[in-house]
């Protein structure tokens, strides 16, 4: 029941942008109603969303991408093994996080409510509310100032209203940032693997040229020799050690 719950809090994490849900008691909220069923399943459907968005899995998954391209192995290693990847290593970045999320929470592990009743419900709504301010941290670390200025900006425009103040901590703004602010390092990254991989291409499409083999595809013939630059500079070493180091609080 401890493990559903954790998982529930995070989903439910995704909510904390929306009007506050206020949940009247019932003499029967002990037990699941439908109402309570479709909003679990709602905040559940909202797990991918808070995987992807507001965590590192974006940049991650992007330069893992890049360096696979900049090589030039087609499908190697497999969009799976990717995936895969880019996962493992975002829920070791996020991991203390999700500690701090949990402690902040104020969750109880003994509570004897049932999981799918709407006390349950309003406790992990609850936990939600008090555990969002690691998340806020965490995307205040990592979304540029540029980035955060131009939501607010375009949250003040699209609202219309002139005594309106936007927040530039709040998750209206500090999503969309942040996703700008990943995306734009994924990028800063896969443009200094991509030089060492393009000046081999070079090297080889000249030789070529030079010795009049120009049926020969250049790309075919340097494949072996970025691979091998790539192990003997152990490059999912560096690649990994870039990624994570980028992570650590300064």
């Amino acid at each position: 029941m401890t493990i559903v719950r954790k998982a529930t809090l995070l989903s439910a994490l995704a909510l904390l942008a929306a009007p506050t849900v206020t949940l009247a008691q019932t003499p029967s909220a002990e037990f699941g109603s439908p109402l309570t069923l479709m909003m679990i399943m709602g905040a559940l459907s909202l797990a991918p969303f808070v995987l992807i968005m507001i965590t590192s899995f974006v940049k991650i998954s992007v330069v893992l991408s890049i360096v696979r391209n900049a090589m030039g192995t087609q499908q190697i290693p497999p969009n799976q093994v990717v995936v895969g990847l880019a996962f493992v290593l975002t829920i070791f970045i996020m991991i203390p996080v999700a500690k701090e999320v949990y402690q902040e929470s104020g969750i109880s592990t003994q509570s004897q409510s049932k999981i799918f009743s709407e006390s349950s419900i309003k406790e992990l709504f609850d936990s939600a509310k008090n555990g969002k301010e690691p998340v806020r941290r965490f995307l205040i670390r990592h979304a540029h100032n540029k980035d955060r200025a131009l939501f607010v900006d375009l949250a003040f425009r699209l609202s219309g209203n002139e005594q309106e103040v936007i927040d530039a901590s709040s998750f209206q703004v500090l999503i969309p940032a942040f996703v700008i602010s990943e995306l734009k390092e994924a990028f800063q990254i896969g443009f200094i693997v991509f030089i060492p991989f393009l000046i081999i291409d070079m090297v080889v499409a000249n030789v070529l040229l030079a010795l009049g083999m120009m049926m020969l595809s250049p790309t075919t013939i340097s494949l072996p020799f970025k691979i091998l630059l790539f192990v003997l500079v152990d490059g999912w070493y560096l690649v990994v050690q870039g990624l994570v180091l980028g992570y650590v609080r300064g």
